[in-house]
């Protein structure tokens, strides 16, 4: 798959790490893997909670909120935003960028060249070994909505998953109505 497609979880995927999750494909390499960040998964973190900042850090740049991007690697930090010229970082398409030079992206958010809310940071990310993810979706836990990295700024966190599966229509539509527990319902 393409990075910057969407992949939505299926309503009863029974997984708690992934349930009603949409996760940003940054890279599905064959021999290595794949590689994604959860955009569903916002956590009351922010920056200055995981990594000692400079001296009299802006607040924009302290207060950046964390997402939690996954089960693996929960002492990482990942981080998506919209500046090409972060060196290093990796085109997903529609403007945004996975990764780069960190201290670059810092220092142009403290100076103000670019805005807080061109930046999304997570701890955490998902990963799947080689055809791992490629078996999940045959099995029908996951759904692919390509081409869609631009979503990441233009979408709630929270709401996302049901924001893309309205959007997707037919059954799926159906899908973003259906109750977390339908013994519940």
């Amino acid at each position: 798959m393409k990075p910057g497609t969407l992949l939505l979880s299926q309503p009863f995927l029974g997984d708690p790490n992934f349930e009603r999750s949409v996760v940003l494909l940054c890279r599905d390499a064959p021999a290595h893997g794949t590689f994604g960040l959860v955009l569903s998964r916002p956590t009351a973190l922010t920056l200055r909670d995981v990594l000692a900042l400079p001296p009299g850090a802006a607040a924009p740049v302290a207060d950046l909120p964390l997402g939690l991007g996954g089960p693996v690697g929960p002492g990482t930090l990942h981080y998506l935003h919209r500046r090409p010229d972060v060196p290093a970082a990796t085109p997903l398409g529609d403007g945004v960028y996975w990764g780069g030079d960190f201290e670059v992206l810092l220092g142009l958010l403290a100076s103000g060249e670019a805005a807080a809310a061109d930046v999304r940071l997570f701890v955490g990310y998902s990963g799947w070994e080689p055809g791992q993810l490629a078996a999940e979706r045959q099995a029908g836990s996951w759904v692919t909505h390509p081409a869609s990295a631009g979503k990441v700024f233009t979408l709630a966190p929270d709401a996302c998953w049901r924001e893309i599966l309205r959007e997707k229509g037919g059954r799926f539509r159906a899908w973003a109505n259906y109750p977390v527990d339908p013994r519940l319902n």
